[in-house]
């Protein structure tokens, strides 16, 4: 596996690239999804790439769903000599495709993040700050970061092409999306209530994670990328205070760095970011491979001695 991968170019059609993967069409019923190691910050894009990030993001989808046997997804394989059979034209690009690529069927995507919270952090801790609601609905007076919701609420939000999603309430999603927002709703909060389970023993909180649906052949499928540190808020219990932002399984390192930089006036915020520093790579991909190993109960396969 090639430790680190920045951007691919393959036999295929470039259906999307984006801030993370690029998506090929393969035919008409499937696609192949490739995550690289790009990485993203106060949404600039960042010029290095973190080691083994793009392997973890598929790799972890790949376990989770392969856990959820009663809820169907697009995934139809994410070992590379099964994509390499399936699509011969891509055995050049073995060595870059190894551990962080996907084939997928396609599906006509909901426009709406399912999203699901369990504890009141992010863009949630900032609405109830300003509102003492989430997602439009009131919440206990007086809580503080990072506390406990009552119980696990789906506060839905707009998939934006750039720049943050935004959060919306249940009654417009219904809106946007009609009768099938109350299956999408059910959906996530049963693979919320699962993934918490999971990570629980894995000595984890899982805070808040977004997921993503599509119609098939008239069927709701889920897609995208589940349940990984980009996609979620990962807290080790150990370290949980209420009160406080407790360091997530994820890119804090990098925003940490950023946010110091531009307190320093020694960035503006636009695009091209800085160079980030070794120990900020290191430490990236150290909590990207901790994550995996917490959760799958195994490390990650490099094919090195890391």
């Amino acid at each position: 596996m090639s430790a680190t991968v920045r951007t691919t170019s393959l036999p295929l059609p470039l259906l999307r690239h984006g801030k993370v993967r690029d998506v090929y069409e393969v035919d008409q019923d499937r696609l192949l999804l490739v995550a690289t190691d790009r990485v993203s910050a106060f949404d600039v894009v960042m010029d290095r790439p973190i080691p083994y990030k793009g392997a973890v993001l598929t790799q972890l989808t790949a376990w989770w769903l392969g856990q959820v046997h009663d809820i169907p997804h697009h995934m139809i394989t994410a070992d590379v000599d099964e994509i390499v059979a399936r699509i011969p034209s891509l055995e050049p690009h073995r060595e870059e495709l190894v551990g962080r690529s996907m084939l997928g069927y396609r599906a006509d995507v909901f426009p709406v993040e399912c999203v699901v919270r369990a504890y009141l952090s992010g863009s949630g801790w900032k609405d109830y700050r300003a509102t003492g609601k989430l997602a439009g609905e009131p919440l206990p007076p007086g809580m503080q970061e990072s506390e406990a919701l009552p119980h696990p609420i789906f506060t839905p939000a707009t998939k934006a092409e750039a720049g943050h999603d935004e959060n919306i309430s249940r009654a417009d999603a219904r809106e946007r999306l009609g009768p099938v927002a109350d299956e999408l709703e059910g959906l996530s909060l049963r693979l919320f209530e699962y993934g918490a389970t999971v990570a629980a023993k894995a000595g984890l909180i899982l805070a808040d994670t977004k997921f993503e649906f599509g119609r098939r052949g008239g069927h709701v499928i889920l897609i995208d990328e589940v349940m990984t540190p980009d996609s979620s808020r990962f807290w080790a219990r150990d370290s949980y205070r209420v009160g406080t932002t407790p360091p997530s399984f994820d890119k804090q390192p990098l925003r940490d760095y950023l946010q110091r930089l531009r307190d320093k006036g020694e960035w503006n915020g636009e695009a091209p970011g800085p160079q980030i520093p070794d120990d900020v790579a290191r430490a990236m991909s150290d909590r990207y491979l901790e994550a995996f190993r917490r959760i799958t109960g195994a490390p990650l396969a490099t094919g090195s001695d890391r």
